[in-house]
């Protein structure tokens, strides 16, 4: 929960806000024939507390940013998930680490940041605990990091700067990605390496569904004043070229988030009789085979089909993610809005839920699975992992 670092917010009278927070573990080949029912609920549990440690930052009024970093914290410390522990090999049996943040508008409790900071991604990290955690605290920081995108060194010698946790690349080792990264080369499993990370006493990780993975972990929140924050962290593809970049820390290909104001008077007058929202925001996390995420930019054309084709949040995904898989590229997105159906120039709401954030979320996949999950005012997550689930 971040809790020596989250800043809080007011909380509004009962019943004027809403908020909610949408996650996804991995997307690629998954299959139910192909897994256990322990396979299953060890992966249905771990998003479940994901959901619940990003839950309990919106329902204290925190900042969308905050939610979502927790949440990406949790998946990177359970070794099932492509993200820090647990995280996959490159060709050369290292892991290179990756994670970006991205907000549709400035976290109310750090009122410094410009709105045109937007976010910031990092890339080949060796050393650091929590990725997510690393882009929060750079995001803030304007004056140590001034770009878009850091890489390495540069970027774990700011993380000694903020006092974010580094570690031995030991720490990242787990025995079943290694396996997954010899059997992939051709080589012997055997002998494992001398330098790695023992089990805690009585640790049972379940061999992961995602077999050779190219997914990632991300979450998008939205919280009680319409703030809306992408967070993405990855190990990246399983075998990948050293030096390898992909498209979580790409700002536009992996992740995005942004507000809009609506155009012409005539609307915006028409919003202020109703009381109807004057701002459209939106953030989307993806996951699957980046190298075809950057190719196609899908997560920034997510958001241009939405704002100016004035597609739905539902429609734009779903083309998007159709337009990966003609390209032979497979994976999934998260994805939530504050407008409900999208940006339907038609629709007109009641006075009453023109009142409240009213938020929308997707969750495509153009494969056989994509661990996901969503949680919402009532603190019951719901979850899923193939794509013919239904959230429960």
């Amino acid at each position: 929960m971040l809790p020596e670092k989250i800043g809080l917010i007011q909380k509004p009278p009962k019943g004027k806000s809403r908020y909610v927070l949408v996650i996804h573990g991995g997307a690629g080949t998954m299959t139910r024939a192909g897994s256990t029912p322990e396979q299953q609920a060890a992966y249905k549990s771990a998003l479940s507390k994901a959901l619940q440690t990003g839950y309990a930052v919106l329902k204290e009024g925190g900042e969308a940013m905050d939610a979502a970093v927790a949440a990406v914290s949790s998946m990177e410390d359970c070794p099932l998930f492509n993200s820090g522990k647990g995280a996959v090999f490159n060709v050369a049996g290292k892991n290179e680490l990756e994670s970006s943040i991205m907000l549709s508008k400035p976290p109310v409790s750090h009122p410094d940041v410009p709105a045109t900071r937007r976010g910031i991604g990092l890339t080949l990290l060796t050393h650091v605990k929590n990725p997510s955690r690393l882009a929060r605290a750079l995001y803030l920081s304007e004056d140590l990091a001034p770009h878009t995108l850091l890489s390495g060194s540069s970027a774990e010698q700011s993380a000694k700067v903020l006092g974010e946790e580094l570690v031995d690349p030991s720490y990242f080792f787990t025995e079943k990605r290694w396996r997954e990264h010899r059997r992939g080369l051709g080589l012997p499993e055997d002998p494992l390496p001398p330098i790695h990370s023992e089990p805690a006493p009585g640790e049972d990780i379940p061999i992961p569904l995602d077999q050779m993975p190219t997914g990632t972990v991300g979450a998008v929140a939205l919280d009680i004043r319409g703030c809306i924050a992408a967070v993405t962290s990855t190990g990246g593809k399983t075998n990948k070229l050293e030096g390898r970049i992909g498209d979580t820390p790409q700002m536009g290909s992996g992740f995005w988030a942004e507000e809009w104001k609506k155009p012409g008077s005539f609307a915006r007058a028409l919003d202020t009789l109703i009381r109807r929202r004057r701002v459209n925001a939106v953030g989307i996390s993806g996951t699957g085979d980046g190298d075809y995420f950057i190719r196609r930019a899908t997560a920034s054309t997510i958001a241009r089909r939405i704002r100016y084709r004035h597609e739905s949040l539902h429609k734009a995904t779903h083309r998007v993610v159709e337009d990966l898989r003609k390209d032979g590229g497979i994976g999934g997105v998260i994805a939530l809005d504050n407008a409900g159906n999208g940006n339907t120039p038609a629709l007109i709401k009641t006075r009453a839920a023109a009142d409240h954030h009213i938020s929308e979320v997707a969750m495509p996949l153009n494969c056989e699975g994509m661990y996901r999950g969503v949680i919402k005012e009532d603190g019951v997550p719901n979850t899923a992992i193939f794509d013919d689930d239904v959230l429960s």
